[in-house]
């Protein structure tokens, strides 16, 4: 797993098979992700998003219910979350 720093304000958390991105600014702090899947979102741990503690599947549909938009994935080989507004 890899953790890097993007533009505007984004952190990427890289896994074997999903890489989620986090835009601190855009959170509303609802913690759906923290309620989804504590084992892959612990604010009190460092790095606090570990991909890989579950299945990529899962980690994709926990993402997908984030309703600021500041939690995104994106595959290994690519393939984008769908259905999200791109800014």
């Amino acid at each position: 797993m890899s953790d890097t720093t993007g533009g505007a304000g984004r952190r990427s958390y890289a896994g074997r098979s999903i890489t989620v991105t986090f835009e601190a600014g855009r959170c509303w702090h609802a913690a759906e992700c923290v309620r989804g899947l504590p084992e892959v979102f612990d604010t009190a741990r460092r790095p606090w998003i570990r991909p890989d503690a579950a299945d990529a599947g899962r980690v994709a549909e926990v993402v997908g219910r984030c309703p600021s938009g500041a939690l995104r994935y994106e595959g290994v080989h690519g393939e984008e979350e769908p259905g999200r507004p791109s800014s």
